[in-house]
């Protein structure tokens, strides 16, 4: 399986007409285009072989416990059905300054919080250090998670702490599920092809990040390399009647919105809080 990551871009236009009574209607002049959210290598890190970020689920405090987000299969692979729930980690990540040309910071793990590859493929580290604690020490944010499912034709970033390079994408389509060798993962990003957006091996782990907003809507993970059918590294499309299609130099990434309602206070995994749609043991 490829190891693969995301980052994102946006800009917005804004037009007014203005209607003076008794007088012809004017155009306004155009305003300006809206300041695009600067996607750089702000919140991200890199671990062995693979890619990932340090994230703000909603409802967590800054005096929270911060985390780092990856792939699960970036912890193992993993069989099929498995979760792993509050695990000790002491797993370190390389905390990239914002053009990614240097690291700022060595961040450790207590906790593995979560990690599986059923029905997403996602990995949540619970480090020792809180938010503002890596705030002060550094001047580096945590990247927002998204609270919503994203919409097809968004311009994303995928960002590669890993290869320290940013890969410029949209978001396409919508997967009912993308099938890899034992794995299946659910309601799936699929990229639009283009030649700014060649997720390679260790992009796995890269947060998708949303243009317009700077939020991260889902983690980088896969890619159908050799044209193959469901096989490793060669993932498919299942549709919900069971036909399958196959996109060779497709890539693919899982979202992540539905990860905030799993965590509770002090950045806690609560499987069984209201919402929460992620796998359990």
């Amino acid at each position: 399986m490829s190891r693969r990551l995301l980052g994102a871009f946006a800009a917005a236009l804004t037009g007014a007409t203005l209607l003076a009574v008794g007088a012809p209607a004017v155009a306004a002049p155009t305003a300006p285009p809206a300041p695009a959210v600067v996607v750089d290598f702000t919140g991200i890190v890199a671990l062995s072989n693979c890619s990932g970020a340090l994230v703000r689920p909603a409802n967590a405090a800054l005096t929270d416990p911060a985390m780092v987000m990856t792939n699960g299969h970036c912890v193992k692979f993993m069989a099929t059905n498995e979760v792993i729930v509050n695990q000790t980690s002491t797993r370190t990540f390389s905390l990239l300054d914002p053009t990614g040309s240097r690291t700022v910071a060595t961040l450790r793990a207590t906790h593995l919080a979560y990690a599986t590859m059923s029905g997403t493929d996602v990995a949540l580290y619970r480090l020792s250090q809180s938010y503002s604690q890596i705030q002060t020490a550094t001047g580096i944010r945590a990247l927002d998670l998204a609270t919503t499912h994203p919409v097809a034709g968004t311009d994303i970033r995928v960002v590669s702490g890993y290869w320290k390079r940013i890969y410029t994408c949209r978001i396409e389509a919508f997967v009912y599920s993308v099938r890899e060798y034992n794995w299946t993962w659910r309601d799936s990003i699929r990229y639009a092809s283009s030649s700014s957006c060649q997720t390679i091996g260790g992009t796995s782990g890269s947060p998708i990040v949303d243009v317009a907003t700077g939020r991260v809507v889902g983690v980088n993970n896969t890619s159908n390399e050799d044209g193959g059918r469901c096989t490793l590294n060669n993932p498919c499309e299942v549709s919900s009647t069971g036909a399958v299609t196959v996109r060779p130099g497709a890539r693919y990434g899982q979202q992540t919105y539905q990860v905030n309602a799993c965590l509770g206070a002090g950045n806690t995994v609560t499987l069984t809080a209201p919402g929460c749609t992620l796998a359990r043991p």
